[in-house]
């Protein structure tokens, strides 16, 4: 890596605050989404309202990966509860991930020149996967945000040698790692792309994040149940691969500059993109692994790898450089109606909120309401009073109470007395597409409403049945 001065170069601000207030603006649009949030959100909002003990002994059994970002979460919402919740719940990533594109910038900057730099801000900014997840209330965009200033902390620890700035760097990636753990990858993405004078320094300090992040990795290895859902590589695949092949054909047009102009960019940047993911993919025959937020950092190295070419082009001169901004123009109208896409409901597996409503509608007092599976409980945690009235038929214990995610069911012989004893159903199912758990809670509802019971009718609404089920004659 080139030498560099330590302090901040001229005009510095200049290239960070662009793609900052573009990331920005974007991540502020339609940030609400028509109101509506999807099931992995509705835990983070439960979550944040927990009591401490209560979310202390809820991530003992649950979801300890993403304890950090809960007791963020509470503390937002302990300051600002009387704010808009999907604000108070979005706003953390909508800033991280334009502090993270400001600091690409920055990283830019010193890695391929100062229009590199912000071309790569605003590329990155730009790309689906990061405005998608701008507007989440979960972890990956601070996640992503730590990644990529830990990763201009590394540049500038191996140029400047000191002491201090390693020191930064390891507890920024320590955060990053206790927000998420899979962002220890990218400490062997920065290990890979270190010169050999730094790698001794870079290992001692990688120990020591390991270290760090040891004892929530054996807690969260006793979890790993939670990630059974993940069935294989599926569409996660498809959007990241597209990224990462633009990312790594532009990675080779870099490689055919000569040596002096081409600098530390062609290695360090490939490594983010490819080396993390690649990773996760190895573990796939044994447990899959693989979801493409869990490596959204990844997109900063091939920000970056666009950005040096969009660099290249434009101090070319005739065919090329028109070719460039003719490219560029295209791939923004493109990107136009995918940002629209991203929000709208639509946009995400579910939504709670929908949800919600058609439950309020379906429901009567006196009626027995199901949650098949049990996990689609999260539906109704965010808003509990659509199911104010009606008798959870299943549950055992509430999530709060249970210390779980979505509460506790009674044995599959109670749920079949319970189900019995009631007239009236309302069932909240997946859709049609999606498999049937096996559990014996599970068959025993899907056996007793076929044997008993009528559908009197079922509502769809993005990612869920709302059905109504009674005896005979009493629909």
């Amino acid at each position: 890596m080139p030498d560099a001065p330590v302090g901040p170069r001229p005009h510095a601000f200049a290239t960070a605050l662009p793609p900052a207030v573009l990331s920005l603006v974007l991540g502020l649009w339609g940030v609400r989404r028509g109101g509506a949030l999807w099931r992995d959100e509705a835990v983070s909002y439960d979550m944040a309202h927990r009591s401490l003990p209560d979310l202390w002994a809820t991530l003992g059994q649950a979801d300890a990966v993403h304890g950090l970002y809960y007791l963020l979460l509470h503390g937002l919402f302990g300051v600002f509860g009387g704010a808009d919740p999907l604000l108070v719940l979005r706003l953390p990533s909508v800033l991280a991930t334009a502090v993270a594109s400001g600091t690409l910038a920055l990283l830019g900057r010193r890695l391929a020149g100062a229009r590199a730099g912000l071309l790569a801000g605003v590329v990155f900014a730009l790309l689906p996967p990061v405005q998608r997840y701008a507007q989440e209330g979960r972890s990956y965009a601070v996640v992503c945000m730590l990644v990529v200033w830990a990763s201009y902390l590394l540049v500038r620890a191996v140029e400047t040698r000191s002491r201090r700035v390693w020191a930064g760097y390891a507890a920024v990636m320590v955060a990053a790692c206790l927000l998420h753990e899979f962002a220890v990858l990218a400490v062997v993405a920065h290990l890979f792309a270190l010169p050999r004078s730094a790698r001794r320094t870079g290992l001692r300090v990688a120990a020591v994040v390991c270290g760090c992040l040891a004892p929530l990795a054996v807690v969260s290895m006793g979890q790993s149940e939670q990630v059974a859902w993940i069935g294989g590589v599926g569409g996660d695949l498809v959007g990241f691969s597209a990224v990462t092949v633009l990312g790594l054909v532009c990675a080779v047009l870099l490689r055919r500059d000569p040596p002096a102009r081409r600098g530390p960019l062609p290695g360090f940047a490939p490594a983010l993109l490819v080396l993390p993911a690649f990773l996760l993919l190895l573990s796939t025959p044994f447990k899959p692994l693989f979801v493409d937020r869990y490596v959204l950092y990844g997109h900063a190295g091939a920000a970056l790898l666009v950005g040096a070419v969009l660099d290249r082009s434009l101090r070319a001169r005739g065919r090329i450089r028109a070719v460039a901004v003719l490219a560029t123009g295209a791939a923004l109208l493109v990107l136009l109606p995918v940002g629209v896409g991203l929000r709208t409901p639509q946009s995400r597996a579910d939504d709670v909120t929908a949800v919600a409503e058609a439950v309020r509608a379906a429901g009567s007092d006196g009626d027995g309401v199901l949650y098949m599976p049990a996990r689609r409980r999260v539906w109704s945690l965010v808003d509990p009073g659509s199911v104010r009235g009606l008798r959870d038929l299943a549950l055992e214990r509430g999530p709060a109470a249970s210390h779980t995610l979505y509460g506790t069911e009674v044995p599959a012989a109670g749920i079949r007395v319970r189900m019995l004893a009631t007239a009236r159903i309302v069932v909240l199912r997946d859709p049609v597409s999606q498999p049937l758990d096996g559990t014996a809670q599970e068959r025993v509802k899907r056996r007793v409403l076929a044997a008993y019971f009528v559908e009197c009718g079922t509502r769809r609404v993005q990612g869920a049945r709302i059905s109504v089920y009674a005896r005979p004659g009493r629909c």
